[in-house]
């Protein structure tokens, strides 16, 4: 069975890749071939500083001019006649890292997925939801937020609309511990924001091989 690893061995990795950015509110970035945690690699400039990184993920909001991002992904078997080991690495979590909750406090935060053609994929229960949403608290947290309710984690189309639809997906904000990016100590300065797409692996399966870009989004409109 030829791994998914392999295409990550043969490209290079490891080097830094040359990429141009884009902006779609926030940062577009392309995607380095994913592996168990994917990086992402690229130079932007925001308004009259640079930002410089090298491998990995960075992009700008408009309350916070140095994130991270890294995806999660985990094994998903997907057997068939042919090879009953058949699958692929499904993108289980994405986590921006470095957020400043204090300059970010009161804004909307939201990630969406970008395949090879530039199309958004789907990351929810229904065909048209393609971003997921949070509302970031008004105050910087002083302790951890494991509540999807209390985050007001929801569905979004393309344009920003919501979707009311059953949750499938979780999210957390994290203030203490380490990470997830670096192992950096976390605060409310520097903290982790993880979206999960769909815990239980039962419908949201997407194969981090053809996940191009991400963006990441803040939106400055108060919590409903």
């Amino acid at each position: 069975m030829r791994s998914p690893l392999d295409d990550s061995l043969s490209s290079g990795f490891g080097k830094r890749p040359r990429a141009k950015s884009k902006f779609l509110i926030g940062a577009v970035l392309l995607a380095a071939v994913p592996l168990v945690v994917s990086t992402f690699a690229a130079s932007v400039t925001v308004g009259t500083g640079s930002l410089e990184f090298g491998q990995g993920s960075q992009q700008a909001t408009a309350c916070d001019s140095n994130v991270f991002v890294s995806l999660g992904e985990e094994w998903h078997a997907n057997p068939n006649a042919q090879d009953s080991s058949d699958g692929f690495f499904r993108v289980r979590a994405v986590t921006i890292s470095n957020l400043d909750f204090v300059t970010c406090a009161g804004k909307k935060l939201r990630i969406r997925l970008i395949d090879g053609t530039s199309k958004e994929l789907v990351i929810g229960p229904t065909t048209d939801a393609t971003v997921l949403q949070i509302s970031l608290p008004v105050t910087a947290p002083i302790s951890n937020i494991g509540d999807p309710i209390t985050l007001g984690l929801s569905y979004l189309t393309g344009i920003g609309v919501p979707i009311a639809t059953p949750l499938l997906a979780n999210a957390t904000l994290s203030v203490s511990g380490t990470a997830v990016y670096d192992g950096t100590t976390l605060s409310p300065n520097n903290g982790d924001v993880t979206f999960y797409l769909d815990p239980a692996a039962a419908t949201i399966n997407i194969d981090g091989q053809i996940v191009r870009r991400t963006t990441v989004e803040t939106v400055n409109a108060p919590r409903a």
